[in-house]
């Protein structure tokens, strides 16, 4: 099930499931939401602290809960990630936002909420920038945002190398961030990435460990039968003093050898700053990936 499109006067409220914000770093982000006409909604507790978390995870999951439950809510919006969302995960109770859905936005730690929502009920989610990232003029992630929340049309473009569809394709869009998937590998919370278009993408990480987790996705049955898979910014990547050997981008496509999918690399979203665009996960795509100097995605 797709949330229901935004419009003016519509309330947006404004979590932190993991690592904790002030009200400086999203005020930019609260006045950006106004300017849209929505009404942003602040918890009370939003800004407490527990070491690096934005409270302890009692507090942090009766806030999104509250939200989750809050039938005046449309929208909710997490402050950043970091982590800690995994922490609360099993404390949510999902079943009254699952008879009326609401976007949840962010990226990062907050694929566990998305992967999880995917796994157990099948809503879509919007894999977007966050509020700890909104400085205030308009940017290619902002207006994403803005266009898919209100539901207006949006079309994908980039430029990108790697291996090319021999067709378009049409298939529901999963994942998120690699580390998270990789975590979350056994449990309830894993998502069925079987036909569909797989997204990934990652920040500070050794080269050895991203092809540790490749390795694991592809031993998990994650990479088999994929409709394609999307590459995004895999960030600030690092490599020990004996060198690894292999680029990020050689390392997913040695773990792609055996599948005949299109492998993209390249895509505008994860950790690119203005860049990130806002992407639903969970819905119907039309991916065009005949042509790598120009790759289409946008919605079925």
């Amino acid at each position: 099930m797709t949330p229901r499109n935004l419009t003016a006067g519509d309330r947006i409220a404004l979590v932190a499931p993991a690592r904790s914000v002030t009200y400086e770093e999203i005020a930019p982000a609260i006045d950006l939401f106004r300017s849209w006409g929505l009404v942003p909604v602040l918890p009370e507790g939003l800004f407490d602290t527990e070491g690096q978390l934005a409270g302890s995870d009692e507090h942090r999951a009766m806030l999104l809960q509250q939200c989750l439950d809050d039938e005046s809510i449309s929208a909710i919006a997490c402050c950043r990630g970091g982590y800690g969302t995994v922490r609360i995960i099993d404390r949510l109770d999902f079943s009254r936002y699952a008879q009326s859905p609401k976007w949840i936005i962010g990226y990062s730690d907050i694929t566990v909420l998305h992967s999880h929502i995917h796994a157990a009920l099948g809503h879509a989610t919007l894999h977007a920038t966050m509020p700890i990232n909104i400085t205030g003029s308009p940017t290619p992630a902002t207006e994403s945002l803005r266009r898919t929340l209100l539901g207006e049309k949006q079309e994908i473009t980039w430029s990108a190398t790697g291996r090319a569809a021999m067709e378009s394709i049409e298939a529901p869009v999963v994942g998120g961030n690699l580390s998270i998937l990789y975590s979350l590998l056994g449990s309830r919370s894993q998502i069925d990435t079987h036909g569909k278009i797989l997204l990934i993408e990652d920040l500070d990480e050794y080269l050895y460990h991203l092809d540790r987790m490749m390795q694991a996705l592809h031993r998990a049955g994650m990479l088999d039968d994929l409709a394609a898979l999307l590459v995004g910014g895999m960030t600030e990547m690092h490599d020990n003093s004996t060198p690894f050997g292999r680029t990020a981008f050689q390392i997913i496509s040695e773990a792609m050898q055996g599948s005949s999918c299109p492998v993209i690399f390249g895509a505008p979203f994860g950790h690119l700053g203005d860049n990130n665009i806002a992407i639903p996960l969970g819905v119907e795509m039309h991916l065009d990936a005949t042509n790598l100097e120009k790759v289409r995605i946008f919605a079925a």
